[in-house]
């Protein structure tokens, strides 16, 4: 029996296929393409089975996180999506809050809406804040503004009345008359995508969703007839953002839930295999071709966010906190208009990647200047597999960049690592020492495919004392899938003063959302003893307008002190200080349903031996930007519990392993390379 877990990434798609019955993992990585994200999944799955000597008949699982939603956003491609709101308010999604990211730079600008103003309908219809009806809902109103979307040809409406989080009857009685005069379009309600307040975040997101909606569809489609084909026994699952599993269903309602649908698999994963090595802080440090995406895991638990821009929108649901910021092995090197060297945030992705992979990239890369300072092999990725032409990568950048600016090749190439560290260590401090951690308390965990290439630059910088690279970590955010339990996120808005009376209210509301998520987990086929569920309350004090949660054991009627102290508690660890005579109000109820998936854990076998038998050969290479005669291991040699000090690179299929001089490197029981840094 075998579990595949599939990441599709900017520039790679990466498999890893377990042996439910041995425990052996399988890796595979293969070039995406973008131009249909399935075409790569439909590749590589028969390629990794027939490298495990399996059939599609074996499977038994297979889960994917993709970044289509996330890229479809970026690049705008989505579908034309027009908005139904009530009358007054179809400029809320353009006006937002006003507010300018960056106050003193003109050349920034404000994201264009989804939603251009042409396609925006108004409705006669008013809900006051606590649900009650102000103005009745009217049919005619409603069918004219269906009608004139239909003249407009747009593939996807989303609706978003106000307050009808507290009251959703308008927005199904829209949705009917919209399927009716549209009955091809992709329709999102805002009382099933994010039943809240905040009407500004609460239109975007829905309309983020229907915007998505029906080129997911497209996508779903193509990649659940690839598996099909393979293996028809078997419903593919989905990532969430929040580092839980979805099924077809939920994708296809809630594509907005995928934005970090990669990523956050890779945080599960990083934690899990973390957790296993008895490290309970980390950092965890993903870099692949495209992007770097930084989140913090404390007392092996990582941190949740409902709030955070996708290409410059705002988009509230639940999801893994995770930092992401254009900088990988794609990312390309040019100057500005004053002749500073810069890199990134433009990537040469899958097509046509770095200069050296011989597909028409002509634009230096992190993966150009890797290869030119001989801290990749010369002779080929991905154990050979992917051709490397190092020559063409030094002219490019003695071409782009040395020449130029007047440096050596080994400057030039330099220089580029050193400003993509520096940029990499500005994430990092922003969710760690500007959130009050200190750097020191953790370690480091790399994983992607360059993540282990720049982790001991980036320790030096930021100065942390450990680094942990885990096994195959180019295909880590694939493996974190295989750890993934399937996950429903659900909310409502109870904004009310905190008081025993208010308190049993927001009990049954609990009560209520509880057996939505158990009808849920039933939709998806997960048995009641496998079902667990998590509280969370957002509130504020009195006259507050912007809350904390506080997480909750149980939520019942005989613990009601249990909240107050424990919002007191995260008050003060958020911001420094509580106020004990200052009235407290609820403002959202969350409910976390989360069905366990029946998993098997991969197993490491130790390797015995010496260190000499893991060493391939010396090279010279340029590290902390000197060239030393540098001893060059294969990881899958490498003895379990063995010592060896840097300077040393260490290559895999998935990725390379740099140790600086100075540093001493350890390889653990399970298999993780554990890098002492000094610092």
């Amino acid at each position: 029996m075998y579990r595949l877990g599939i990441d599709v990434g900017g520039t790679f798609t990466d498999f890893t296929l377990l042996n439910a019955d041995t425990g052996v993992a399988t890796h595979h990585k293969a070039p995406s393409t973008p131009h249909n994200p399935a075409e790569s999944i439909a590749n590589g799955i028969p390629a990794i089975l027939a490298a495990a000597g399996a059939d599609g008949d074996a499977l038994r699982f297979l889960g994917h996180g993709t970044t289509v939603a996330t890229n479809m956003a970026i690049e705008r491609r989505g579908a034309r999506t027009g908005l139904v709101t009530t009358k007054g308010f179809r400029d809320v999604i353009e006006v937002g809050r006003q507010l300018r990211p960056h106050l003193f730079d003109y050349a920034q600008t404000k994201p264009q809406p989804l939603v251009p103003r042409r396609l925006r309908q108004e409705v006669d219809e008013r809900l006051l804040y606590d649900g009650t009806v102000k103005t009745a809902f009217r049919d005619e109103s409603a069918q004219a503004a269906a009608q004139q979307l239909a003249e407009t040809g747009v593939d996807a409406v989303a609706v978003c009345f106000l307050h009808s989080y507290r009251a959703p009857e308008h927005e199904r009685r829209m949705r009917d008359i919209l399927a009716a005069a549209l009955p091809d379009a992709y329709i999102s309600l805002s009382s099933d995508v994010l039943p809240e307040f905040r009407e500004y975040e609460r239109m975007s997101t829905t309309a983020l969703n229907a915007y998505l909606g029906p080129a997911m569809a497209v996508y779903l489609e193509a990649f659940f007839a690839s598996v099909k084909a393979l293996a028809p026994q078997i419903e593919p699952y989905t990532v969430h953002s929040n580092g839980g599993l979805m099924t077809a269903a939920t994708v296809r309602d809630y594509p907005v839930r995928t934005c970090l649908s990669g990523p956050a698999a890779g945080v599960v994963g990083a934690s899990e295999t973390a957790r296993a090595a008895d490290f309970a802080h980390i950092i965890t440090y993903d870099v692949g071709g495209t992007s770097t995406d930084i989140s913090v895991v404390r007392d092996a638990k990582p941190a949740f966010t409902s709030d955070r821009h996708v290409a410059g929108l705002p988009v509230r649901a639940p999801m893994l906190d995770i930092h992401v910021i254009g900088a990988g092995g794609g990312s390309i090197a040019w100057l500005d208009d004053a002749g500073g060297l810069k890199v990134g945030p433009r990537s040469a992705g899958a097509v046509p990647g770095p200069v050296a992979y011989g597909l028409g990239g002509t634009e230096p890369t992190l993966t150009d200047a890797n290869l030119a300072l001989g801290r990749l092999n010369p002779n080929g990725l991905l154990e050979g597999a992917m051709p490397i032409d190092t020559a063409a990568a030094k002219g490019a950048v003695a071409e782009k960049v040395a020449d130029p600016l007047g440096l050596s090749i080994d400057a030039a190439a330099n220089g580029m690592l050193e400003i993509a560290v520096a940029n990499m260590s500005r994430a990092i401090r922003s969710v760690t020492t500007e959130r009050g951690y200190d750097m020191s308390d953790f370690a480091l965990f790399a994983y992607g495919g360059a993540g282990p290439l720049h982790a001991a630059d980036l320790a030096v910088e930021c100065r942390i004392p450990r680094i942990i690279v885990p096994e195959a970590p180019g295909t880590l955010c694939a493996r974190g899938i295989l750890l993934s339990d399937i996950v429903h996120d659900l909310v409502r808005s109870a904004i009310a003063p905190a008081d025993r009376d208010t308190w049993k209210g927001v009990c049954a509301l609990f009560e209520e959302m509880r057996s939505e998520g158990e009808s849920l987990l039933s939709r998806d086929g997960v048995a009641r003893e496998d079902c667990t569920f998590r509280y969370y309350i957002d509130a504020r004090y009195v006259g507050q307008n912007h809350e904390v949660r506080v997480a909750m054991g149980t939520v019942d009627t005989g613990n009601f002190d249990d909240f107050l102290h424990g919002f007191a508690d995260r008050h003060t660890q958020e911001y420094g200080y509580d106020i004990p005579d200052r009235g407290v109000e609820t403002v959202n109820c969350r409910v976390q349903a989360i069905g366990s998936v029946a998993r098997a854990d991969a197993h490491s076998e130790g390797v015995t031996g010496s260190i000499s038998d893991a060493r391939m050969e010396y090279r010279l290479a340029n590290l902390a930007a000197e060239w030393v005669e540098t001893p060059i291991y294969r990881r899958e040699k490498l003895p379990s519990g063995v010592v060896f000090e840097g300077p040393a690179i260490v290559e895999e299929m998935s990725a390379t392993t740099i140790v600086l001089p100075g540093q001493q490197a350890t390889v653990d029981d399970g298999r993780n390379i554990i890098i002492e840094t000094g610092l």
